[in-house]
Formats: structure tokens, sequence, C-alpha cells
């Protein structure tokens, strides 16, 4: 792909930020100083979230210990600027940047906009930076891998799963001891079975799998169902999707989902918060809604269970993918800026920063050590993340890829349009080649 022009760069940015995510609608805030006067020794970082976020909290303490602890005499000074509802904030600062080319030392990313990123020659190489790359989960390499060079390194993870309200479940008469795990995940067949049982004792849905979010959580979520069949969005290479997206496997899964609401077991327009009041015994998230639950509905007495599998395949695959960070090709401090990008990215500091914001780690060693110290349902999401996960597809063009997936998932529930699946995902996957290189 020819390189873009500087206007095309500055609005694919712009796109590529606004992909993924929600944040807060604080004013910027700096901290430890103004980053455009920046002396010698210091190195400047910009992050998409407040300082008085939970994240932010970490990241002040974080801070203060590289700046008291280094050894090269390196101050790294941070501007919190977070990101708005519709994605601007941090994304308007980008752009701002980047026509001006004052651009910081690191910033944060989406993971999966690593590949625009390098592409467009907005970050650089970090693997002459990291010393030890091992021990990060797979997923968090694939995330932050462009063209067999490590361009970004995630600073958490994420994963989803069922929860389940365990009360709602037992007055179904279903026995918890036999729900799946990650070693012993269920079949599409065998969880259409709980829904049936739970349909029969329950007067309307009983899954709420967010099927109403126009967002990128509609390919995160739902391309793990492609993967268990066997499926891919793209072919390995990332240039084509004729002959993958609209495979056999590919369409089965597609099946499975539009069967969740053919059979009244989802809805398109669930009730906002159902399952936090017992509206649905089921729901499809991730563990931003432990810290809900945990903290607003108390009453609720829930766990998780691992996603459900493929009967061809058997294969348990989970979503994956979080924010990053990244050196700017501009900074004319990689040293420093490197120094702290590991910093950042050590056992210790991810493990505060799991910890404290409540995210799944992205190192292993992180894992083993918060299996030991949360609950069954965080233990049940870092478990299967580090043993299923899969990151997003690394492509140039990611953001209109995952536009075409989603609209694919949102025109499959709509079933009595689209019982030719079939035809459906030969017309996408025609679609999604043409963002391809």
């Amino acid at each position: 792909m020819k390189k873009m022009s500087k206007y095309f760069m500055l609005m694919s940015s712009a796109a590529l930020l606004a992909a993924c995510g929600n944040g807060e609608s604080d004013s910027d805030t700096a901290s430890n100083g103004e980053t455009e006067s920046a002396a010698s020794d210091e190195v400047t970082v910009w992050v998409q979230y407040s300082e008085e976020s939970a994240e932010g909290q970490v990241m002040v303490e974080s801070i203060e210990e590289f700046n008291e602890t280094n050894e090269q005499g390196i101050t790294a000074v941070v501007e919190y600027i977070p990101r708005s509802g519709s994605g601007g904030g941090y994304e308007d600062k980008i752009n701002a940047a980047l026509t001006t080319s004052s651009l910081p030392d690191v910033i944060t990313l989406d993971g999966p906009n690593t590949a625009a990123y390098a592409n467009s020659q907005i970050i650089q190489p970090l693997d002459e930076y990291l010393s030890d790359t091992e021990d990060f989960l797979p997923s968090i390499i694939e995330q932050g891998t462009y063209n067999d060079e490590l361009y970004s390194v995630g600073y958490s993870e994420s994963g989803v799963g069922f929860f389940y309200n365990r009360t709602m479940l037992e007055e179904a008469g279903v026995d918890l001891e036999t729900l799946p795990t990650v070693e012993n995940p269920w079949t599409w067949d065998e969880f259409n079975g709980l829904l049936d049982t739970l349909a029969t004792n329950h007067d309307g849905p009983v899954l709420n799998m967010g099927f109403d979010d126009q967002s990128e959580w509609l390919l995160y979520a739902f391309s793990p169902y492609v993967w268990s069949a066997g499926g891919e969005i793209t072919n390995e290479a990332g240039t084509e999707a004729v002959g993958y997206f609209d495979s056999e496997e590919t369409v089965s899964a597609f099946d499975f989902i539009q069967n969740l609401v053919e059979e009244g077991y989802s809805t398109i327009t669930p009730v906002e918060k159902g399952f936090h009041t017992g509206e649905y015994p089921l729901y499809m998230s991730g563990s931003w809604t432990m810290q809900e639950l945990n903290n607003e509905y108390e009453d609720i007495d829930y766990g998780i269970m691992p996603y459900p599998v493929s009967p061809e395949t058997n294969e348990l695959v989970s979503p994956t993918g979080s924010w990053a960070y990244g050196m700017t090709s501009s900074t004319d401090k990689p040293e420093a800026a490197g120094a702290l990008i590991e910093f950042l990215t050590s056992e210790q500091e991810l493990y505060d920063m799991s910890m404290g914001n409540s995210v799944l780690p992205a190192r292993q060693s992180v894992a083993d050590r918060m299996l030991e110290e949360v609950e069954e349902p965080m233990q049940v999401l870092i478990e299967q993340n580090s043993k299923t996960g899969r990151a997003r597809p690394t492509l140039i063009n990611y953001p209109q890829v995952s536009r075409t997936f989603q609209e694919t998932v949102t025109e499959s529930t709509y079933f009595e349009q689209n019982q030719d699946l079939e035809s459906l995902l030969e017309t996408k996957a025609q679609e999604i080649e043409t963002h391809l290189e």
C-alpha cells in the first residue's frame, strides 16, 4: 500500500482512534509539567484517561517511582487527555499534534490500530528497547506486531465471558456444578440447551448479547465464534476475504449467532442494565461489568462461564486487546522513551495496573500472581484469556474491516430478511476485500 498523504493520514488516524472504547469527558490535565517545553532529560507521555480514574491513579504512582528510581536521570512527564464518549479529546489532541509535528515521545493507542500507526510512520519499532518480551501473552505480541516488528505493547488485556445469575439458574433447575469451564467448555448445542431450559422458566429473552451496541464490540466479542468454527475474516496475509469470510465455517458461526435471536433466546433491543437488575439470567460482557456489579449491584450473586465452542472443532477462542504504549517516530529521545516503556510494562507495574484497574493482565507472570488473589469470576476470565485469547486482525484498514463485520452481525440478527446467510457473507466478504491491500 502506498504511503498515505498527510491529510489522509490525519483523517484515518481520527477514524482509527474513534473505533474502539469509551472514555471520560474530563478536561485535559497535565502532570509533572508542560510537555511543550520539555527539557533534555524529560520524556513526554500522552494517555487517553483522566488522572482521577483508576488507571490514572496507578499511572501517577508508576511515574513517581520511575522518576525516583531510574538511573539515567530521566524525568517522565504525563499529560492526561481523557477520551470523550464520541471519541474526541485524546483523538483531537493527537490529530492536532500530527499537523504541527508536536507529538510527545510516548503515546497510548488502541491495540488493533497498531498496523495503521506503524504503516503511517506515527510510531516506530520497540524491539531493541524491550528486554523481556517472552513473558507477554501471545495475544499482546500478536496485537503489537506489524511486518514482523513489535510496534506497540499492551499494558493490560481484556476478555469476555457469560455472566450468569446463580439464583435465577438454580430456580430454573440448573445444577451449577455442571456448568462449563475453560478446560471443559460447552459446544454451541449444549449452550443452546441451557438457553432452552432457562426460556421455559422465564418470560422473554434470557440472554443479553449486546446486539444493540453498534460499535467495535460486535467484532471484538463475536469474532471468536468465527475462529472457533475454523473460519477467518481474511487470509493470513490480510490480502483476501473472499473464500474466508464467506466460508462454510464462517457461515456456521453466523448461523449460531442468528439462531440466538430467531429462537427468542436473545434480543436486539435489550433492557438497559437488564442483567444487573434481574431481567436476564445471562449476559455476555467483560471484566468491566464486574466493577459495576461489585460496586453498585452487590445483591446479584453471579458467576462467569467461558465462551461456547463450535461442535465441529471444540476449540475455545476468546477475544483480546486493549490500549498499548507506542514510541513516536518523531521522538529525539528513543533511548529514554524506550526505558520508560520498558519500566511501565514490567511485571510489577503491570500487576499494579491490572489490580488497580480491575483489568486482565498482559504478562503470564502477572496472570499467575492474580489467579492466587482474585475471586472466581475474574479467575475464569484470566484463565480463558491466557489459554485461548486471540488478537484481532493486524490490518492497515482495520476500522473499515471492523465496520463491515459489525454490519454483518447486525444484519444477521434480522433473521426474517437474511435467512440466506451464505449470500449475506459473500457480499460482505467482497466488501471487506475492497479494504485490504
